[in-house]
């Protein structure tokens, strides 16, 4: 249509003839090409970009298939205790229970930890509460109760919230009887076992953490939280499994765990300078030659976010937190005599989630990527195309699908959810993005907890009511800008018959599109929830 009148500009010069051997095919169909048929600076800008990017996520997508095959190579390598305790001998644990805001679970959660199969006379259990709601008394009727009925339990509460969660560990901590400190989150069940599948480890004076598996109460409710299951289970199956059985740094995960004492007190204690203080004093504790142990194959069940506000916020203090760490720490780790393996291990480990800022200006590139594509044969590109969109996309699918093929029996279904598991990973790029960024900037922010509800049944709407609903922000709005952007990309390619990039531009369009709509939909009063995204079965409470 543009060049309707004219003729292509053939010649001899080298620009001209290098147009002409590249665009030969183009030059065939001239009337429908697009007007950017040059391969100009603006190309070159694009083509370049795009590719910097593409290659710098697939060096990340190469460490995560080189992971996959550790955990393959490792996963028999299970780690046994160098002795057990006789039932006299038991070291004395102290439970730490850290609480902020929790009236729906509370209850549960001192139900659960009071059942525990430890002896009593060598068990404390503290409830560290830095509340402001009605938690506060909850919590101390039910701390009271079990007090009556002979547990050594104590009610702890702090009403200036300093140093947020770490604050409150180490206040506990100054008062603890324990020489071990078992921590549990305010939504998980541990186990009457759990203390003794631990403890165990202790009996060598060098271990100084252990820790189990996060597994899922509510995983089966709606699509979010199954698709949060497979991705919490490739970094608890894959990641921490080969970190730490291949000798690499493994981090605590703030809870369903035992500390030494004198590990946390060797290695400065708890530190709240960052928002994961959790990876801050793993890190620190191993630079002091103190080992931890990873039991993957015992679990501690936790209530995941159903709500996709929540889960956006924890997500986001995770990537900012792990941000902060590596400014804080890698400097130490590189400059350490550890093995350059695991200093580079590391450095992917505390990077990684550069990624989601590059894959924003990766999504800015789709659409002028597709004007430039049409105008460039096939078979030039995808020399460079095809390693790297498997490294840093099908790896993907590798690691996730590593995991849900080392836990799960039956696992045709979960398998199929991986490509909306990349979706969703792309959905969180501006969440993510941003707390990068202000992790790079230095910006501080506040401890945003993870709201919780007591949800595990899959027929429980109760959360719908109930309060710690995140606000959405401005946020839904240019994830949905961003899917509407997507979708012109797509409509685009399919009128030009460039099937092979629809796929990659659909997982954007969805996981862009998901996010942004059910943060609105989940935002508002009422129908916060479309109903077919949650399957209409009971979901085992174990």
């Amino acid at each position: 249509m543009f060049f309707q009148d004219t003729q292509p500009p053939f010649g001899d010069t080298p620009n001209q003839l290098f147009r002409l051997y590249f665009h030969d095919d183009v030059y065939k169909t001239w009337g429908n090409i697009s007007p950017l048929y040059q391969l100009d600076t603006f190309d070159w800008v694009i083509l370049i970009l795009y590719f910097t990017i593409l290659t710098v996520l697939a060096i990340y997508g190469a460490y995560r298939v080189k992971q996959v095959i550790d955990f393959w190579r490792y996963r028999k390598f299970v780690p046994q205790p160098k002795g057990k305790f006789s039932e006299e001998d038991l070291p004395f644990i102290t439970v730490q229970l850290p609480l902020f805001n929790e009236m729906y679970v509370v209850e549960r959660l001192l139900k659960a930890v009071t059942e525990i199969d430890y002896p009593r006379d060598r068990l404390e259990i503290q409830v560290l509460d830095d509340s402001t709601d009605e938690t506060i008394k909850i919590g101390a009727d039910t701390v009271a109760k079990y007090a009556a009925q002979g547990v050594d339990i104590r009610y702890i509460h702090r009403a200036d919230r300093s140093g947020f969660k770490a604050g409150a560990l180490a206040n506990g901590t100054t008062t603890a009887k324990g020489e071990l400190l078992a921590i549990f989150d305010a939504d998980f069940v541990p186990k009457p076992d759990c203390l003794r599948k631990l403890v165990d480890y202790f009996h060598d004076p060098l271990v100084g953490c252990a820790q189990m598996r996060w597994s899922h109460i509510n995983g089966k409710y709606n699509l979010l939280t199954r698709l949060q299951t497979i991705m919490l289970d490739g970094h608890f199956v894959v990641e921490q499994t080969t970190r730490n059985r291949s000798g690499g740094f493994f981090n605590f995960n703030g809870t369903a765990g035992i500390w030494r004492r004198e590990a946390i007190e060797m290695s400065g204690g708890w530190q709240h300078d960052t928002l994961t203080e959790d990876t801050d004093l793993s890190f620190r504790a191993q630079l002091m030659g103190w080992k931890f142990i990873y039991l993957l194959d015992d679990e501690a069940p936790a209530e995941i976010p159903v709500d996709i506000n929540a889960f956006k916020a924890q997500q986001r203090r995770w990537a900012k937190g792990v941000m902060q760490v590596g400014i804080k720490l890698y400097p130490r780790i590189w400059h350490s005599p550890l093995p350059l393996r695991v200093r580079l291990e590391m450095f992917f480990r505390l990077t990684g989630n550069i990624s989601y800022p590059l894959m924003i200006v990766a999504s800015f590139l789709q659409f002028p990527l597709l004007l430039v594509r049409y105008n460039l044969p096939l078979q030039h590109l995808m020399v460079l195309d095809l390693p790297l969109l498997f490294f840093s996309s099908v790896s993907v699918v590798f690691f996730y699908g590593t995991a849900v093929w080392y836990l799960d029996e039956k696992r045709g279904t979960r398998l199929l959810h991986l490509p909306l598991v990349m979706a969703l990973g792309i959905g969180l790029a501006f969440s993510n993005a941003r707390a990068v960024l202000e992790a790079l900037l230095g910006v501080k922010s506040e401890f945003v907890r993870t709201p919780k509800y007591s949800v595990e049944e899959g027929s429980d709407e109760t959360w719908k009511a109930k309060k710690y609903k995140r606000k959405r922000g401005w946020l839904p709005l240019l994830e949905l800008s961003f899917a509407a952007y997507f979708m012109l990309a797509i409509m685009y390619a399919a009128r030009l018959h460039m099937w092979g990039t629809i796929p990659f531009l659909t997982l954007f369009f969805c996981g862009f599109g998901y996010m942004g709509l059910m943060s609105l939909l989940q935002s508002t009063s009422g129908k916060r929830f479309l109903s077919f995204l949650r399957p209409a079965v009971v979901v085992s409470k174990t």
